[in-house]
Order: C-alpha cells, then structure tokens, then sequence
C-alpha cells in the first residue's frame, strides 16, 4: 500500500473508531442527564409480587427488599407502601415478607413488577395526606414553576426540592413533621419536572443550572413574607441547595442546609449510572466524558460549590455508606473540614435519597435538632 493511501485508510480508520466512541459515550450518558422525574434510576432492580393480602406483600428476596424502614413499592399503575421485613411470617428461601401499611394505586397481584422508591405518597399535599395548602406559581427564568405553598407561623420557611429519580412527591415524606412545627413549606418544581419548563438543551445537569429554579423559589418565599429560609434538597436538590447557598442575591437570607444523599462527585454519579444502564467498564471513561461536554461541567464541577471554606451557614448532612450513586466520602469530607457548621447524621443500609425511609423517627429527630435554632 503507498504510503499516502496507507495514511487516508488509518485515518478513516480513527475517524471511524472516534465516532463510535462518541456514540456510546452519548448513549451511555443518558442515563444520567435524560432521566425523568419520577422514573426510577437505572440502579434500582426490578421485583416480582409473589402473593399479597392484606397487610403483607411477598416480594423477590434481594438486598433492595431486605432494606430496612418504609419504602414506596411502584410498577406500571402500581403504588403501595411497604413496611417492615416480617421475619416470622412463612415464605419460600428465594422470597421476603414485608408488612403492607397500603395499597395507594392499582392493585397487587402475584406476578406484579415493581421497584422500590423513597417516595410513599402519591398526589399533593392535600390527597396524599390532607393538608391544606395552595398551588403557587413561581416566576422562574425559563418561564412559571409549579409549586406547593404549605402555611404555617413562623417566619423562617423550609424550601424542600428533590433530586434524581423522584418528584415533589419524595418532599410529601417529612411535610407532616415540619407542619408538625408550624414552618412554611415552599415545595418547588424545577425545570424538566412536568408542568415545568423544560431545560433549553433537554438534559438534566445535575443542579448546575437546576439551581437557578431553586433560587427563584427563595425570593418567591422572600416577596411571599420570608424573613429567613432553610433549603432542605434531596440527591441533586442538595446540590442545588448548595449552590444556592454560595451564589444566591439572597443568601444572606438563608439560614440553614439540609442536605440528603448530596451529589458532591458528580464524575462518581455519572459514572455509578452508567455503569447501572450496563455500560462495559472499558467504555465508562467515555460516558463520563461525554456527560461533562454535553453539559459543560468542569473536570472538578463541585470545587467552588463544596468548598467547606465557602460554607457560612449550619448545614445538616444526611448520608450513608450504602448509598451506590453519590459517594458518602465526600459528604464525609465536607463534615470534617466543617465541623463548626456541618453535622453528619450517618444512615447505613439506605440506598440514594432514601435516608428518611431508613428509619423516620431518628431522621426526623436529627431534624428536630436541627431546625429548632433555626426557627
């Protein structure tokens, strides 16, 4: 071959190997900035109903349905709340029993598909638990927000805003306790969440432009009569909340953090997703890769946001070492180089976002804790 014919077949060659790179790096990165709100993340196994009557609900035995606490179990057309694992109750060695506290969608029959989810409530706040509240629209930079606005006496308000994988629906979870403690709750939508304007390149950038929704939601708290305001986020909400904190007009309103599975290595949790939709491990440095350029985020996204020198404000941090997608050593580190300000509540044997659903009673009294200086 001549050699300039051998250098035109080398570099169709390359072109050719570079542009199926590209391709599986875009593919194996959806899985991460395409995820819907409320679609349950690709981490999460699928579970067979084996029997269900009333009161108990025979599952698939697997690490996801040994978990400990209450738990949302959905499928298509499917929602109930699990409790408990019943050790005593009679069940096969490939199966578990767990206590079924209710049936809220649909009907569990044998051979039902479902998958667990830290949401328990389905609907708002007033058909999932019967608070009053008002459906409120927040001017936000894409266009108007949908959001809950939950009243209560106090001047300082809780913003609770969820992350991957869940809906406002996930903040349903500790609204009765902080209503509970007479604090408005703002519980906004951000942008790609339904009723919500979507984001201008149709992907989620995991809170690094979210956060400017969550912003819009303090001064919409502010003008609504806030004199101060507490950011409670969940996964990615977390992240936004962080980011808040640092970069808001308005932060000097906010008084407090609560931070939940915060995402704060973002190449970890695009990685964990990737490889969750089955990506080869050879090819997940690509995914990553593509990820960060389809959104712009620098090699090192959170530095500025999670510098522990940057913090001013209390920050709770509610974590755990089994949680796959955002690596609980970084929540860890932030504790450390923080004390003064950050506390570490540790939940072990939750997965992402599910801290409360652990054990409730030790989250909400970690809360407490928290929030009564704050009030």
């Amino acid at each position: 071959m001549r050699p300039a014919t051998a250098t035109a077949a080398a570099v169709t060659t390359l072109i050719g190997v570079g542009a199926a790179a590209v391709a599986v790096g875009r593919y194996a990165s959806d899985a991460a900035l395409k995820a819907p709100p409320g679609r349950p993340l690709p981490a999460d196994p699928r579970l067979t109903v084996h029997a269900a009557e009333p009161g108990r609900v025979t599952l698939t035995r697997a690490l996801a349905s040994l978990r400990p606490g209450v738990y949302g179990i959905e499928g298509p057309g499917v929602h109930a709340v699990v409790g408990p694992v019943d050790e005593g109750a009679p069940h096969a060695a490939d199966t578990v029993v767990r206590r079924l506290e209710r049936v809220t969608q649909g009907t569990l029959e044998h051979g039902t598909r479902v998958r667990f989810t830290p949401q328990v409530h389905r609907g708002d706040p007033r058909t999932a638990l019967g608070v009053d509240h008002r459906d409120v629209e927040i001017p936000g930079e894409l266009g108007a927000l949908p959001g809950w606005f939950v009243p209560g006496s106090r001047t300082t308000w809780v913003i609770a805003v969820h992350g991957l994988g869940t809906t406002r629906e996930h903040a349903l979870n500790v609204l009765e306790f902080l209503r509970a403690h007479r604090l408005p709750v703002l519980v906004p939508a951000h942008r790609g969440d339904a009723g919500a304007p979507r984001s201008p390149d149709g992907l989620g950038h995991l809170g690094d432009s979210e956060w400017r929704d969550l912003d819009a939601a303090i001064r919409f708290a502010v003008r609504g009569g806030a004199e101060r305001v507490v950011l409670h986020g969940w996964s990615t909400g977390a992240t936004m909340a962080l980011h808040a904190a640092a970069g808001s007009a308005l932060r000097d309103r906010i008084s407090g953090l609560v931070m939940d599975s915060p995402v704060l290595d973002r190449e970890a949790t695009l990685r964990a997703l990737a490889a969750a939709r089955r990506t080869p491990t050879a090819l997940l440095p690509l995914a990553v890769r593509a990820a960060r350029g389809r959104v712009g985020l620098r090699v090192d996204p959170m530095r500025e946001a999670a510098d522990p020198a940057a913090l001013r404000v209390p920050t709770l941090v509610v974590h755990g070492p089994d949680d796959a997608l955002a690596p609980w050593a970084a929540s860890r580190r932030l504790a450390e180089r923080r004390p003064e300000l950050v506390s570490l509540h540790t939940v072990a044997g939750a997965p992402h976002a599910a801290m409360w659903n652990a054990d409730p009673e030790r989250y909400e009294e970690a809360l407490r804790r928290f929030l009564t200086p704050l009030m």
